[in-house]
Order: structure tokens, then sequence, then C-alpha cells
């Protein structure tokens, strides 16, 4: 497994993690200053500053992108919907290709409505099958324009309002059927990890699953398709006062962080250990300098 303990080469920045305290201009020249290599943004956030602003400040600053959030939310009330969620997508993918990411983070969403407090129904198999052909549409443009798709499966409390796809083995079925290895390839090696559809593993998520070493190996392990394509830290706090937004810095709560991270790594991961916090009382009241500066002493100490 890598060391991290001397410095924090594989700290990347999801931009969640300060989007309370500063816009997105300033979070890049915040990790640039502090020599963090690498961020994740979101849309919302790119959009606010301008994405030929953020592409030309990227490069600028020489700082890479471990992925972009967000795409996904395919399910709909009615075709209408379901094809602007395809057009949205598709102009998710156009702005991960401008910022250069390695790719675009997939947020599948599951009953329409739901967030709101009105679901338009309540069939999660119909949300599942239009997760399904939505990502198979949206995977046509982005093999087109070279885009690898992430999956990311949300924790079963977000099922009805956020995602359909729970678990990693979910992830990996759909993967496995909509972007199958070609026949008589053989195993990945280290130097062989692009696919068109992988997953992204947010241990806020899935640290609970008892499969998840198995199905990270799977991922990992797949013939010519390592499908671990990102990787997301934070903690889980006991108690969690609030299941979207309390996450924990990492040391704070009760995951094993680098017990995950050596699944991951010999599974074949060799990316980046991206910080994801959402915290409504905690962290993002806090100074953002405070905030990077944390994430980095944690990332060299716990992650």
């Amino acid at each position: 497994m890598r060391d991290f303990s001397q410095d924090h080469h594989w700290l990347s920045l999801n931009t969640a993690t300060v989007r309370k305290q500063w816009s997105l201009d300033r979070i890049i020249d915040e990790c640039a200053r502090r020599g963090i290599r690498a961020i994740s943004p979101w849309r919302d956030q790119v959009a606010a500053v301008g994405l030929e602003s953020i592409a030309r400040q990227l490069r600028d600053t020489g700082i890479a992108l471990s992925g972009y959030c967000r795409g996904g939310f395919f399910p709909a009330a009615d075709a209408a919907g379901r094809q602007e969620a395809l057009l949205d997508n598709r102009r998710a993918i156009d702005e991960a290709k401008t910022l250069n990411a390695p790719c675009l983070v997939l947020v599948v969403g599951s009953l329409p409505g739901a967030l709101s407090g009105q679901p338009h129904y309540t069939d999660i198999s119909r949300a599942r099958a239009e997760v399904h052909d939505g990502i198979a549409a949206t995977l046509e443009y982005a093999r087109q324009v070279n885009m690898p798709l992430a999956i990311e499966p949300l924790h079963p409390m977000q099922a009805a309002e956020r995602a359909c796809i729970n678990t990693l083995e979910q992830a990996l079925d759909l993967c496995d059927e909509l972007d199958p290895p070609a026949p008589g390839e053989g195993a990945a090696t280290a130097h062989e990890q692009s696919c068109d559809l992988g997953v992204a593993l947010d241990i806020y998520h899935v640290w609970w699953d008892p499969k998840l070493a198995q199905q990270i190996s799977r991922a990992g392990n797949n013939p010519k398709k390592n499908r671990l394509l990102a990787y997301h830290v934070c903690d889980w706090l006991t108690p969690t006062r609030d299941l979207l937004n309390d996450r924990g810095m990492m040391g704070d709560g009760v995951v094993e962080l680098k017990k995950i991270r050596a699944w991951m790594e010999q599974a074949g991961y060799r990316g980046y250990s991206e910080v994801e916090i959402f915290s409504e009382t905690n962290w993002w009241r806090r100074p953002g300098e405070e905030v990077l500066d944390t994430c980095i002493e944690r990332h060299c100490r716990v992650v």
C-alpha cells in the first residue's frame, strides 16, 4: 500500500468540502497554495464562475481533476423529462471534457419528485429500469468523446430520493451488462485501467457493506476493465445527526480507512483519495483555511 504519511501527493479535494466558504476560483487558488494537486468540482460551482474561466485557471495552476460532479438523475415522470435528463448528461460530459476530467460521476437518481416530497411514482423497479436505459443512452455519447462514466452507489438511506443503486455489487452488475469486456481479453494490469463505465466508490455510502472487499476485488480484477475510477473519503460519525450533511472528517468516525484503501490498492487502484465532506453544523462553519489544512493532516495520518 502506498505510504501517504510523508506528503499529500495523492490528496484530491472534492470542492463541496468548502463550498460554503469560498467560490470555486478561490478554492483552486487555495489548493494551489497548499500543493493540493487535484480537485473534483461540482457543476453549479463551475457555472457560477464560468466554464472557460475555470478551465483556464486549472491550466494556469497545473491542478488536475480526479472527477467531475455530477451527471445522472435519469428517472423522470414522463418521456419528456427522461429526454431532458439525457440532454443534461450530454452537457455534463461536454463540460467534463472541457475541464479534462478523468470521469463524470453519476448519481443516478430514483423516484422522480421524491426530493421535493412528492414522488410521481413509487415503483423503484421502474426507476432502476430508467436508470439502466439512461446510462445506456448516455454511454453512447460518452464513448464518442472518450469520457468514462463512474456510477456512484449511494447509501440505502438515499434510495428513494437520490440513487436507486445502493451497493457496489449493483453498480458493477450494471457495468458488466452495459460495458462488458470483449471476448478473450486477459486480466487487467495496473497500467490498463481505462474503461467506458466504472464506479466511484465513496466510503460514506459503502463502508457498511459486508460484500465490500469482495466487490472491490471484482471491480479491479475485471478483465481489461478496471472499473475503480474514483475513490472518495470522509468518515461516518456516531451519532450521525443529519443523514446527508453530517459527514465526518477522516479519523473522527468509525470507518476503517486504511483497511478499505488497502483493498482498493490490492485491486489495482492508483488514483487520488478525494476528500468529500458535507458538514452543515461543523466543517462548513469553519474557516476554509482550517478545513484544507485539516484535510491535509488527516490524509497523511489516517487515510
